[in-house]
């Protein structure tokens, strides 16, 4: 967990200082917390992060799954999709873009916890098979 960068990419200020608050006391850096698509590809192109949260829902012109996409295609940054979003065809959209995890607010601490460590994990052994 060292070291461990995770960039949350949430339209809420108030649930994104939440998500920052719980994954620095899991012992994570959060380089920043973004409310659109672009600020979150450039703030993937600028920090790196080794895992990126995103809501499905964001403010600007681009949604969350699209954002998702292209960090996935041009960083191989894995994303764990944080949303209030479950219906089937936000899901359907959500499951093209390979993620590592689906967790629907709210959420319990010990299950981001989890999620985040396996992404990690599952991410590092693919990396690892290449």
């Amino acid at each position: 967990m060292d070291d461990t960068k995770i960039l949350v990419v949430e339209d809420e200020s108030i649930i994104g200082l939440n998500i920052k608050k719980k994954l620095k006391s899991f012992g994570y850096t959060v380089p920043a917390i973004v409310a659109t698509g672009k600020e979150a590809i450039k703030m993937a192109d600028i920090t790196f992060p080794d895992l990126v949260l995103m809501d499905v829902r964001l403010k600007g012109d681009m949604d969350g799954v699209d954002t998702a996409e292209k960090i996935r295609e041009n960083y191989d940054i894995p994303i764990i999709y944080l949303t209030a979003y479950s219906d089937d065809e936000v899901l359907e959209k959500a499951k093209k873009t390979k993620p590592y995890g689906y967790i629907v607010k709210p959420f319990k601490a010990d299950d981001l916890h989890s999620n985040i460590e396996m992404a990690l994990y599952r991410h590092k052994m693919e990396k690892d098979l290449q």
